[in-house]
């Protein structure tokens, strides 16, 4: 994506000290806000109760009142954050150093009436990351903020809000750190100038507008940074692993050749010159963060995973949930309709076609695996049955585009995760169609490079209009499948899809977790009424059944750890790491009265079904299995 960058202008300047905060007030003549750049600064050198001082000088407003903004939502989550309930010590100033008075409607809106007069605004900003085991409501942990000595998460939609006036100015944005801090950020540093006697370094930025603000992550602490080429893209991996378990250099190869996979998936299609992966690694204390997963950015990733992750594990992890988000480069950057293209942080309208953004981009993330020869046939089915089986558990008769439309409502809000699961099958089914129509010359891939080519970056298609275009730009097939099952109500009949490929479905022991089946699927489940956690009424493992556990048991401890929604997600990491010999003890609640279990983990198996080749497939199945999975 190409960024307007501008110069860094040396102004000659006055200065006033604020009477509240010690920051300096500019007494310059302002250039015309609407002409000139939003400057905007960051102090991580002066930590304050794990808060950052924030500071903004917008110009010279014409106007008598101005609204400014921190974003409640941001593109991506799909979910209200209200990243200005995390700022505090709002002050505005005018041109005398005197504070000016200013309402606070909401929790993301500072009004000031007199803006003609206005200087500059401030304010602290709080982290997000260590209150996430508290009753407050906190941001999806990659979209959220992190403010700690050794490191700083800066999400800077978290830290720098906008101007309801001024939707489309450019920022330049000042950082303050201390000297031999590293620091990774997809914008490039346009300068850097020591200060305070070597002891703090401000780093210059520039961005083209709002958006470039927000799309673009920061990472500053005591970080492990590896920068590779991967063809004509240039990777650059930052990790910060708070107890050094995980090293940049030891993800390298993983990351590496995932993304040299998905180069040759993608081929011909237009990408980034540059792709920074952000990788934060919890230690699974009371101050970390615990939302794992990953945030997209056109050139970026935010991601947070547990540090006790195994190096197996994690790399498997870095592949799924990485490549998922480097595939959004393909939708929605360059596939997207006005809603994304002119995203409000305040007040949003949402696509109907969730089930592209994510649901086309999820299923890339598998088929590249097993199309680039990353993994073997078997396990890229057994991704397919899981997520058939965890989009069951939701509301499979939900129109898709009703669905997404009002993605922050419920009953819509609770049935968001199904994008990745029956999102990704809708991407396969349509993969199918394509590849059996065309007679292997088209695929779902080959619709998302035209769709591409016909709007791209910088134009938006019209969100009403999209299924219509597909139906044309493909076949019959695939709009009746569209309109019947994406936008319609009816649930796919997949055994009609996987009999076009010669699949079918059959029963299979498989070792699992001693609590979970798979990445989707648990034998331990939350009751939404108590917060208690239960043991599903199902089949359970070899393992539990054999420390007596029975279905609908409630899980009261662990090891002695009481067996609460939050610490759960301690034990779950904690039990990657055990061994068929480690000791464990229970305490469950059957019927009302207290039972302890003690004896080891063993090797946990469970029956489950699992998709599988046709034996006697006739050689159209054969043919046309080959074209959706090989090259």
């Amino acid at each position: 994506m190409k960024k307007l960058i501008y110069g860094v202008i040396l102004l000659s300047v006055t200065f006033a000290c604020s009477p509240k905060t010690g920051e300096t007030i500019s007494k310059k003549k302002e250039e015309p806000a609407s002409q000139t750049p939003i400057s905007t600064s960051i102090n991580l050198a002066n930590v304050s109760n794990d808060r950052v001082w924030v500071e903004i000088d917008p110009g010279m407003f014409s106007q008598d009142t101005v609204t400014y903004r921190i974003p409640r939502v941001v593109p991506g989550t799909y979910d209200i954050s209200d990243f200005g309930s995390f700022a505090e010590g709002f002050v505005a100033y005018n041109y005398s150093g005197a504070e000016v008075s200013f309402s606070h409607p909401n929790e993301n809106t500072w009004i000031i009436p007199d803006a003609k007069k206005l200087d500059k605004l401030g304010y602290y900003v709080n982290d997000t990351f260590d209150i996430e085991n508290t009753d407050k409501a906190t941001p999806f942990s990659p979209s959220g903020t992190n403010i700690e000595e050794d490191n700083f998460v800066l999400n800077l939609h978290g830290f720098i809000g906008y101007f309801e006036e001024l939707k489309d100015n450019s920022y330049r944005l000042a950082v303050t750190a201390p000297t031999g801090m590293k620091k990774s950020s997809a914008l490039p540093i346009g300068s850097s100038t020591i200060q305070d006697g070597d002891s703090t370094v401000v780093d210059n930025y520039t961005a083209a507008r709002y958006f470039d603000i927000t799309d673009n992550p920061m990472f500053y602490g005591d970080l492990d940074i590896e920068e590779f080429q991967v063809g004509d893209i240039k990777i650059v991996l930052s990790v910060y692993s708070p107890n050094g378990v995980h090293s940049a250099s030891t993800i390298k190869e993983t990351v590496f050749e995932m993304m040299q996979a998905q180069k040759a998936y993608l081929g011909d299609m237009n990408s980034t010159p540059r792709y920074d992966i952000y990788l934060y690694l919890s230690e699974g204390n009371e101050t970390s963060p615990r939302g794992f997963g990953a945030l997209e950015h056109q050139t970026s990733t935010m991601v947070v995973l547990p540090e006790q992750m195994q190096d197996a594990q994690l790399s498997q992890t870095m592949i799924d949930v990485v490549s998922h988000e480097f595939f959004h480069i393909v939708t929605p950057l360059s596939v997207h309709s006005e809603d994304v293209h002119y995203f409000d942080y305040y007040q949003p309208t949402f696509s109907k076609h969730l089930w592209m953004y994510e649901g086309v981009t999820e299923y890339f993330a598998s088929h590249f695996q097993v199309y680039e020869d990353l993994q073997p046939r078997e396990e890229f089915y057994t991704k397919i049955q899981d997520k058939i089986a965890s989009s069951y558990t939701m509301d499979d008769a939900m129109s898709f585009t009703v669905m997404s439309e009002n993605v922050i409502d419920e009953p819509y809000a609770s049935n968001y995760y199904n994008v990745y699961q029956k999102g990704a099958l809708i991407g396969m089914s349509i993969d199918i169609l394509m590849r059996e129509e065309s007679n292997g010359e088209r695929s779902l891939l080959s619709l998302m490079k035209e769709l591409s080519a016909k709007y791209g970056v910088d134009q938006p298609f019209e969100d009403d209009n999209l299924i219509a275009e597909i139906t044309e730009m493909t076949y019959p097939s695939v709009g009746e499948f569209l309109r019947t099952h994406v936008r319609g109500t009816t649930p796919i009949d997949y055994s009609k899809f996987f009999d076009k490929v010669g699949l079918e479905m059959g029963v299979e022991e498989i070792q699992t977790n001693l609590f979970l089946i798979n990445q989707q699927a648990a034998f331990v489940n939350v009751n939404q009424s108590n917060g208690k956690l239960y043991f599903e009424n199902m089949d359970l493992n070899t393992s539990l059944v054999e420390l007596g556990v029975q279905p609908g048991d409630t899980l009261v401890a662990v090891n002695g750890m009481e067996a609460s929604l939050e610490n759960i997600r301690q034990i779950i990491p904690q039990s990657f790491q055990w061994t068929p010999e480690t000791e464990i003890s229970m305490t469950l609640n059957r019927n009302g009265e207290e039972v302890k279990l003690q004896g080891i983990v063993g090797t946990p198996l469970y029956p489950q079904q699992k998709l599988m080749e046709v034996e006697d497939a006739s050689e159209e199945q054969i043919q046309l299995r080959n074209w959706w999975l090989e090259k």
